[in-house]
């Protein structure tokens, strides 16, 4: 993805709305999370999975580089995977069985499955011991039936959310809607999401600044990072 400048227009609605560009201008690192969704082999090595995303590989070192800012600020990170079962066949029907073909199903639940090559997390990326991996079987981790991953933001104290990942207008945008509505206070990472094109990543960065919350580039993040 080319460098995100959000559009002149864009920029004055937002500051008519709360008087300054970026919402949350200080971070206080032990109380926030990043959320890095979906970097997975299906989205991020050509050739793995279902529905690879060219750019995505490239938001690798940005990705581990606020990781390991905000462990060593005393922050969290987690992991998020999308992951294929037989249950959300059932809870998740009309996307599974009416918004696919057998075809793409069965492609998309063979690259999703837990231990297939598709689902592993891509090989550039540095988790660590003490990070969270967490499997969610929805576009949002927050979604109910989707995962616990609510129930571990609120465990470790946590009201503030860095969104990365891939893509950005599908499920980032949907962990970062949810987060916001759920009163996390919720930043996208302009230059540690990717998306298949440069206007659906744009699109996606202009509507959640303006409305849901904020965006910034992961060094802008690391530089707002308080222990």
């Amino acid at each position: 993805m080319t460098d995100y400048i959000a559009p002149p227009d864009l920029v004055s609605k937002v500051l008519l709305r709360r008087g300054k560009l970026h919402a949350f201008e200080v971070l206080d690192a032990t109380r926030t999370a990043l959320l890095v969704i979906d970097m997975q082999n299906s989205f991020v090595k050509q050739g793995a999975g279902h529905a690879w995303i060219p750019e995505a590989a490239s938001t690798c070192e940005n990705i581990n580089a606020v990781a390991e800012a905000l462990r060593q600020a005393g922050g969290s990170v987690v992991w998020v995977m999308n992951t294929f079962t037989e249950e959300s066949v059932v809870s998740w029907s009309h996307f599974h069985k009416e918004l696919s073909t057998s075809a793409t199903f069965a492609l998309r639940s063979a690259a999703m499955r837990a231990g297939s090559l598709g689902h592993a997390l891509y090989a550039d990326l540095k988790p660590q011991p003490l990070d969270l991996h967490l499997l969610k079987t929805r576009y949002s981790a927050l979604s109910p039936g989707s995962s616990d991953l609510h129930q571990q933001l609120q465990t470790r104290h946590i009201n503030t959310l860095l969104i990365a990942g891939t893509a950005t207008n599908v499920c980032c945008e949907s962990n970062a809607r949810d987060a916001m509505m759920m009163n996390y206070r919720t930043l996208m990472l302009s230059d540690g999401c990717s998306a298949a094109t440069e206007e659906a990543h744009s699109a996606t960065l202009n509507n959640f600044l303006l409305n849901f919350g904020d965006v910034q580039t992961c060094a802008q993040v690391i530089a707002a990072l308080k222990p």
